[in-house]
């Protein structure tokens, strides 16, 4: 689809806890609709670490532009206000080439900011259309734990000790990310032959577990946030129930995910263009830097990611 008078100061947030599908969301709108994607995961801006804070692929982008990704030094810093300022640097290129920006990320601090921050006035300078990813608590503790372990096999304890160091300061910088700290005391013993391969097992194990649990801590802390920002700032929130998707796996979970996802998001974004005056046409050309379409297989690639 395209717009075929134009796109002017709108923005679509996808908001959600972590695994609940907000990245595969986000760029199967923009295959739908002329967009650009600004990344909100206050730890995806850093480089390094891309399998525990499970940074986007390239191939998995498909040709859509991302934004504030992977773009800070690791040991630095990244404040919600230089958040603020690179997103919203970002927001006018992308409108200048005629694009939606879609804010995606559970760093909900960041986005509360960007939005609430009186000296940015973002509200009284641009229409924004929220969409929340959610997914049932149980089902959802059952899926990140899977993903703890496929992050595993993919080279996760290989990733971190990259980047280990004993005296590492897990307070700042990309260090913060789930699965560095936990790793910290494993890695430490690891090369040790006075410790035999049980104990160092059981060290690995119990590192492993740890990820888990306090995942699932941060799936708790990013819902209560959105909740809040919905119930106590009045913020008109769109809940996409994702539940049925995470469900199932294969064609089933294909299927789920255009009933459940699919199906509503495109009606409120679409309702949301034609409310402020956008006109869509069924001629579809995504927002490429070069303005070049992505290809007709882009919708097939989305159903094989995360």
């Amino acid at each position: 689809m395209n717009f075929s008078n134009g796109v002017q100061n709108k923005v679509i947030f996808v908001m959600g806890s972590t695994g609940t599908g907000k990245t595969k969301l986000s760029v199967s709108l923009a295959t739908h609709f002329p967009a650009q994607i600004i990344n909100a995961d206050k730890i995806q801006v850093y480089k390094g670490l891309d399998i525990i804070t499970n940074k986007i692929s390239d191939d998995e982008t498909l040709g859509v532009p991302h934004h504030l990704l992977g773009f800070v030094d690791p040991d630095e810093d990244f404040t919600a206000e230089e958040f603020c300022q690179h997103t919203l640097l970002a927001i006018a290129r992308i409108i200048q080439k005629g694009c939606v920006p879609i804010i995606v990320g559970g760093s909900n601090n960041y986005i509360k900011a960007l939005v609430e921050d009186p000296t940015i006035q973002f509200r009284q300078k641009f229409d924004c259309c929220f969409l929340w990813m959610d997914v049932s608590l149980p089902v959802l503790y059952e899926y990140v734990g899977k993903r703890v372990d496929k992050m595993v096999e993919l080279g996760l304890v290989e990733e971190v000790r990259e980047m280990f160091h004993p005296k590492a300061d897990y307070t700042r910088g990309v260090r913060r990310a789930i699965g560095a700290p936990e790793m910290h005391k494993y890695l430490e013993i690891e090369g040790h032959e006075m410790i035999d391969e049980a104990a160092k097992k059981m060290l690995l194990d119990a590192a492993i577990k740890e990820i888990k649990e306090n995942t699932c801590k941060l799936v708790n802390n990013q819902l209560e946030k959105i909740q809040r920002l919905r119930d106590e700032l009045g913020w008109e929130i769109h809940r996409i129930d994702a539940t049925n998707v995470l469900k199932h796996s294969g064609k089933e979970a294909e299927e789920a995910w255009e009933i459940a996802v699919m199906k509503p998001s495109l009606e409120i974004v679409g309702e949301f263009f034609k409310e402020k005056g956008l006109v869509v046409s069924s001629t579809f050309k995504p927002c490429s830097p070069a303005g070049e379409g992505i290809g007709d297989d882009a919708e097939k690639s989305i159903s094989s990611m995360v």
